[in-house]
């Protein structure tokens, strides 16, 4: 305490005629009051603030833990099974034609003596197919095509609806009733009829045989990643003009203008950045609406072209033997259900943790 008052004395004192602050009438802070500033003191990101929020939602995890599996499993179980989604079940290049519709970890006559002569053979973990395929591996491709669906047409739709959203609230005006007028009649086009009638012109006028990857696809896929970019990108678009629209009319927007700032860098720099927790929100709600559009254009055979597989396609193949073979159809319903709740609870999780007028 007296080395503080010494402190305190060999402070300069302030003149009389000074506008300065008079350093004499301070003093020093001590250890427990330092300790509290820190606390108090600690700068959080918003984007590091969501996702502490985000990790105590245990549904948001849940989610996160599950799909991160999924992701796990259809990129390591192509490379540790030996079937292909494609191949028929064959012991020593001879094809069993007894392997058909198995049940999960059973084996046919061929498969069983090639056991018991000592050989080794990885195990039918779903069964098989009508035609003798692994059914394991079917439903894990099919898993993949439709995550890749679902992933590409969040992407498409954050991309086209940013931009197109951000264009419109910002001018306002003519333009912005131009641009929903447009989004308007977009919206209100059909969107499994439009795939009906892509397909059907694309089929006609596309070659595909010369891209080996869309060959695979098929032009039924083709159409829809084509609707995914005409027809649904109007909800994003929305969105984010309605945010933008509130947005703009802050001070910090309107200092940027007066400084000079072209309107491009206002909306990447500071319009944009602060309407980031509505954008992602839905984006991430975006994907299980595209995997179950996907699913059921595939159910309805609009999908993927055969033999390439995907939930959907799975589904509707699985629906002949229902009554004999209901765990075909069990297995890719599943995992539908199981991708679209995760990705549902996970955007909630999202919502709950970035939406600022949710926060206490």
């Amino acid at each position: 305490m007296n080395n503080e008052m010494k402190d305190i004395d060999q402070m300069p004192k302030k003149s009389p005629l000074s506008f300065q602050i008079d350093l004499q009438k301070f003093e020093k802070a001590t250890d427990e009051e330092k300790r509290q500033q820190e606390v108090m003191s600690e700068s959080v990101s918003f984007f590091k603030d969501g996702m502490r929020k985000l990790m105590k939602n245990p549904l948001a995890v849940g989610s996160i833990i599950a799909l991160i599996a999924i992701v796990l499993m259809i990129i390591i179980v192509p490379h540790v099974v030996p079937y292909g989604y494609s191949d028929i079940i064959s012991v020593n290049g001879k094809r069993d034609k007894a392997a058909k519709n198995m049940a999960p970890f059973t084996w046919s006559e061929m498969e069983q003596a090639y056991i018991d002569e000592g050989g080794e053979l990885f195990p039918h973990i779903m069964g098989t197919d009508e035609m003798g395929r692994d059914y394991f591996v079917r439903v894990v491709y099919g898993t993949r095509v439709s995550l890749v669906v679902g992933i590409f047409a969040a992407l498409l739709v954050l991309l086209i609806g940013v931009v197109y959203g951000s264009i419109s609230g910002y001018l306002g005006g003519k333009v912005d009733l131009i641009m929903m007028r447009i989004v308007d009649i977009i919206y209100s086009l059909p969107d499994m009829l439009m795939v009906v009638l892509l397909s059907v012109v694309l089929r006609e006028v596309l070659n595909v045989d010369q891209f080996p990857f869309l060959r695979k696809i098929g032009v039924n896929m083709i159409s829809l990643f084509m609707v995914f970019g005409l027809l649904y990108w109007t909800g994003m678009a929305r969105m984010v003009r309605g945010q933008i629209l509130t947005i703009k009319s802050n001070d910090y927007v309107m200092a940027a203008k007066v400084s000079g700032a072209k309107a491009g860098r206002i909306i990447r720099k500071h319009i944009l950045p602060n309407s980031i927790s509505v954008i992602i929100i839905t984006a991430a709600l975006q994907v299980p609406s595209a995997i179950f559009t996907e699913s059921f254009l595939s159910f309805i055979g609009l999908g993927v072209q055969a033999p390439m597989p995907s939930l959907g396609s799975l589904a509707n193949a699985a629906r002949a033997g229902i009554t004999q073979y209901s765990y075909k159809l069990i297995f890719p319903a599943l995992m539908i259900c199981l991708i679209t709740l995760s990705c549902n609870l996970l955007g909630d999780g999202l919502r709950d943790a970035f939406d600022p007028k949710l926060r206490r």
